[in-house]
């Protein structure tokens, strides 16, 4: 395979675009975080608490999230760093880091949309029927 200056260069929009997608469902987390709050504040309700809590781990997994992805886009920087140099073996290693800082991230991805159904079933289940 050949490898040079535009290989890495691939991930930026990728990564960009998933950045732009963890950083919304934060904010959209946070707030829903912060309403329930005030829910609980005004009258104690253990289902409510629940919902925080399913809550309060999905947005330390979106940071994770976030964390893996800005180090993917900066390990794909260093690629294209090392690859202007013509220091090929050390901007491969620098691209695989890359992508493997993006597969974890997506794996946490994944696991937030697992732990997002479960906070789903908890409202439903509170919803009277």
């Amino acid at each position: 395979m050949s490898f040079d200056l535009s290989t890495p260069a691939v991930l930026f929009s990728a990564v960009s675009l998933l950045l732009l997608a963890y950083t919304n469902r934060f904010v959209v987390t946070a707030n829903r975080i912060r309403e329930l709050c005030l829910k609980v504040r005004a009258a104690p309700d253990p289902s409510l608490s629940r919902q925080i809590n399913n809550l309060r781990q999905r947005v330390r997994l979106i940071r994770g999230m976030q964390s893996l992805g800005v180090g993917s886009l900066l390990a794909s920087v260093t690629a294209m760093l090392f690859a202007m140099t013509d220091e090929m073996a050390v901007a491969r290693w620098a691209f695989v880091a890359a992508l493997v800082l993006l597969s974890a991230s997506l794996m946490m991805a994944l696991r937030e949309i697992s732990i997002s159904l479960d906070a789903l079933d908890l409202e439903l289940g509170s919803a009277p029927h």
